[in-house]
């Protein structure tokens, strides 16, 4: 199967983050992925044209200038007649003022954000919680190692996975905010307030609600220094939930097994070389 990965501009580090997912994609037999680089912040966006009905699959790496309209006007064809999308890490921090967009990611952050975006979303008494109270949009505290909660134990992506897993150091958005139409809830974790956090149960894997489309959104993921110093996307739970959204977005199904290495409740696993074990 054939996709694209969009970077080029980002608040993190894209150039070690477009890697990680390539490698991680293509290691495993799935994949062959191109790579679409936008020109630098602040430079001539009007050329920049991705031709996506090419591909199955695209990855989202990106935050940074707008897209010009062509180009908005292609992603959004693509994504309504039924395309397939991973929104990964901090691309669900760009375009605050693209509606469809903010649709098609479910939940933001950043960006000046805040009550216009739409409502908080977060777990709470054993559901998803809208929360319309005002204030801004995206944060998170240190990072850390924290456990995974699912959420869902019957769709394609988490079949088979572990109720509760470890995934290793990373940040945990929170206080995240959006349409909220949020499909399947996948995973969520606990935000503590010791580290900076919200206090608050909060969705970090879902698939969202828009029309055909199959997007799968995972804000896990934030790319170190380099490939070799690279814990979050290193993890085998973050690669395996990858690979397994990867193949659900391109076709609608997961035919992976449950990897032996996946982590426990209270012990992280590594991939260092991003190649399935």
């Amino acid at each position: 199967m054939t996709g694209v990965i969009i970077t080029g501009q980002n608040n993190h580090n894209w150039p070690v983050s477009h890697v990680a997912l390539k490698k991680t994609l293509e290691n495993s037999g799935l994949f062959k992925m191109d790579v679409a680089v936008s020109p630098s912040a602040g430079k001539d966006m009007s050329a920049f044209t991705v031709d996506f009905s090419k591909y199955k699959l695209v990855v989202l790496d990106y935050n940074g200038d707008p897209w010009s309209d062509d180009m908005k006007a292609a992603f959004e064809e693509y994504v309504r007649n039924g395309g397939g999308v991973i929104v990964y890490h901090a691309a669900d921090n760009a375009f605050t003022e693209w509606d469809e967009f903010n649709k098609m990611i479910a939940l933001g952050g950043w960006g000046g954000r805040d009550e216009k975006s739409g409502p908080y979303v977060y777990w709470k008494d054993g559901a998803l919680y809208k929360d319309y109270s005002p204030g801004f949009g995206g944060s998170h505290g240190a990072r850390h190692e924290y456990v995974m909660n699912s959420r869902c134990n019957n769709h394609p992506v988490v079949e088979g996975l572990p109720a509760r897993w470890k995934h290793a150091t990373d940040e945990l958005y929170d206080r995240m905010r959006g349409p909220g139409n949020i499909k399947d809830l996948l995973y969520s974790a606990y935000s503590p307030e010791e580290k900076g956090g919200s206090g608050r149960e909060e969705p970090l894997v879902f698939t969202v609600d828009y029309g055909k489309a199959r997007i799968f959104h995972i804000m896990l993921g934030h790319a170190g220094d380099s490939l070799e110093d690279n814990v979050a996307m290193q993890c085998t739970g973050f690669q395996t939930l990858l690979l397994r959204g990867a193949e659900w977005c391109a076709k609608g199904k997961v035919t992976q097994k449950v990897p032996a290495d996946f982590p426990t409740e209270t012990e992280i696993s590594l991939r260092p070389d991003y190649r399935p074990r």
